[in-house]
């Protein structure tokens, strides 16, 4: 099973992707626990609420794992946790980053800022989107899962990570059923 997640600023088009990559493959996509969690709530939120969507996140995305076909795609991940934390307290809790290490993907896409800014109640940061895109990239290079950037409209946007998933596919084929035989 692959995990795909798609990270990077708001309104990036993250859970627009995540929908059509999981169309296209015929598979299964987990959706952003934040937003199910502060549409209930509201969008004021502690370093508590903020652990809460951790593990909402965590378990929305194995079930969705567990349900896939193939590949799963993750609208969003640990990462987002930790830099709002970060962000917004100062710092993230440790199990968070424990959990960040535990949990990798086999290719992260980080969407570029190039999409404008939709308002929408549960965003904040309309003029710190390339901060934050800065921030991932950082988090990213320093981590253990691969990544790739995802720019573009949108239609660009989901050929380019249709390549990349493909590849993915194919190289995760060619492992589990080892080399060709061939026959005389």
């Amino acid at each position: 099973m692959l995990r795909i997640s798609l990270t990077g600023p708001e309104s990036t088009g993250k859970t627009t992707l995540s929908q059509q990559l999981a169309e296209h493959y015929g598979t299964v996509w987990a959706p952003e626990y934040a937003r199910e969690y502060l549409t209930r709530k509201g969008p004021h939120y502690t370093l508590a609420d903020l652990e809460i969507i951790a593990r909402g996140q965590m378990a929305t995305e194995d079930l969705a794992a567990a349900q896939a076909n193939r590949v799963v795609f993750c609208d969003t991940d640990l990462l987002v946790i930790k830099v709002w934390s970060e962000h917004a307290f100062g710092y993230c809790p440790e199990w968070i980053l424990v959990e960040m290490q535990r949990r990798q993907y086999d290719l992260v896409l980080l969407l570029d800022v190039d999409l404008p800014w939709y308002p929408d109640p549960l965003r904040e940061h309309p003029n710190l989107r390339q901060h934050f895109h800065d921030l991932y990239r950082r988090e990213l290079e320093e981590g253990l899962s691969p990544f790739a950037d995802i720019s573009g409209p949108p239609e660009r946007r989901l050929e380019q990570a249709c390549f990349l998933v493909d590849e993915l596919l194919a190289a995760s084929s060619e492992a589990t059923s080892g080399p060709a035989t061939r026959t005389h």
